[in-house]
């Protein structure tokens, strides 16, 4: 297998982009570290807000745990339902998470259930939590698209802008690969490759710029679960137009409607309802 991944319009090109490593007789694979990393990382953020917000920081660590477990049951639950033509035949592949396979929704409305359970248990302010889980979440978001990456999936249809990435065919499940992409195959020193828009870049540079704002705006919010719904709006916004560019589409209705556009569209009309009906009503308020 071709391991390099390109970038020729930049003039970027990575030799030896591993999708695992090996530490002692185990193999680690990089999508698994991400996500580790994204954990860390969104904890960390999380426990900082709280203690600025007045809160428990302790609390997000119980909830990161049954979070994490949680939502990456969610997200397979929902990437399998929607993607059965791949595990009919063969059921016990549902185990097998190192290839990918998990749909981002699926781990969201996951950890929402377990947020709202656990504040029921704890007897907590359910949008008070969500505004600082939130935070957290779209940054271990961020650090998850870097799966992708690795393991050269969830990529878009064939561009040429200045972003546009090359890999190898060899290193590409072949029914990532559509029609228009196999019509635009370029053999480099005998190495077959696709060229595709990096929707895993667009995802986590759109995500970093929702995360800017809602940490810049998370102490001048005027109710509570206000951050929680720019993260909904703001995430379902741009998941809405990268999803249209991706080959790995998850569809329903005869493979004519995308499964994450037609949720990221119901998910920005409600989050934009919600705003304007709790902050006229003074719903929840601080």
């Amino acid at each position: 297998m071709d391991m390099n991944i390109n970038f020729p319009n930049l003039h970027i090109y990575l030799g030896n982009v591993i999708k695992s490593i090996n530490i002692a007789s185990f193999t680690v694979a990089m999508y698994g570290i991400c996500i580790a990393a994204g954990v860390v990382a969104a904890v960390f953020l999380v426990r900082r807000l709280a203690r600025i917000s007045g809160q428990n920081p302790d609390i997000y660590i119980d909830l990161a745990i049954w979070g994490v477990i949680f939502g990456i049951i969610g997200a397979r639950i929902y990437y399998v339902a929607f993607s059965w033509d791949l595990y009919k035949d063969n059921p016990i592949s549902i185990l097998n998470l190192r290839q990918g396979g998990l749909a981002i929704y699926g781990g969201v409305i996951a950890a929402v259930i377990v947020a709202l359970v656990y504040c029921k248990i704890k007897k907590l302010k359910f949008f008070q939590i969500a505004d600082t889980a939130a935070c957290g979440l779209i940054l271990g978001q961020i650090f998850g698209r870097w799966g992708n990456f690795f393991n050269r999936e969830a990529f878009g249809g064939y561009t040429d802008n200045i972003f546009a990435m090359q890999l190898p065919v060899s290193a590409v499940r072949a029914r990532d690969i559509s029609d228009e992409l196999a019509a635009h195959i370029e053999i480099i020193n005998n190495v077959s490759y696709i060229q595709v828009h990096p929707t895993f870049l667009y995802e986590c540079l759109w995500n970093i710029a929702v995360l800017i704002i809602m940490i810049l705006t998370f102490k001048k919010t005027s109710f509570y679960g206000q951050t929680f719904f720019t993260y909904l709006l703001g995430y379902a916004i741009g998941r809405f137009w990268i999803e249209s560019l991706r080959t790995d589409q998850l569809q329903i209705f005869g493979g004519k409607i995308a499964v994450s556009q037609m949720l990221a569209a119901i998910i920005i009309i409600v989050s934009i309802i919600c705003i304007i009906v709790i902050k006229k009503k003074k719903w929840l308020a601080k």
